[in-house]
């Protein structure tokens, strides 16, 4: 296996900023980002890394929730974090990532936000199944995997920010 990423906590006053965002109020998150776990594998042939919720949540069909997960990835170049929903979920109740699949790139972690990961999930169910998960439940997994680049790929933009800062024009 190669070893290509960490992952760790941002800070939190990060943690505190993505909670607020949500929130509306600080409250609540200084106890949020003291219960918040690293991502892990459940078995040794799992490829998933298991993100939790920080607070307890209720997502009645149709509803949808906005995660600050409080953790970012130092991920070497050539290799890039995949966020998908757990299979289980997705199964019993069609729960989906809002952008289909998260793509976390190695540079995102030098970003001002710190690289927080925010996971937006939707409970799709169609069969009026109402998702309960308590503070700490596993809700989503991420998978390490290789990308490659063309031969004449010159890119030189400089990250800063998460969702669509690649495609601004001033990316520098």
């Amino acid at each position: 296996m190669n070893r290509i990423a960490r992952f760790e906590k941002v800070s939190p006053q990060q943690f505190a900023e993505g909670w607020l965002d949500i929130f509306g109020t600080e409250e609540g998150a200084a106890a949020a980002y003291e219960m918040l776990s690293l991502p892990r594998r459940a078995t040794v042939g799992s490829a998933g890394y298991d993100f939790s919720v920080p607070f307890d949540l209720e997502l009645a069909p149709g509803q949808t929730a906005k995660i600050p997960t409080g953790i970012r990835a130092a991920i070497q170049e050539g290799w890039v974090l995949m966020i998908y929903p757990r299979s289980g979920l997705g199964f019993k109740f069609r729960l989906q990532l809002n952008n289909t699949v998260g793509v976390i790139d190695s540079d995102y972690y030098f970003s001002s936000n710190e690289g927080h990961i925010f996971i937006k999930i939707t409970n799709d169910s169609n069969e009026g199944k109402t998702l309960s998960l308590k503070a700490g439940d596993c809700f989503a997994q991420g998978i390490f995997t290789p990308f490659g680049i063309t031969e004449e790929d010159d890119a030189d933009g400089v990250r800063d920010g998460g969702f669509g800062s690649t495609s601004r024009k001033n990316v520098r």
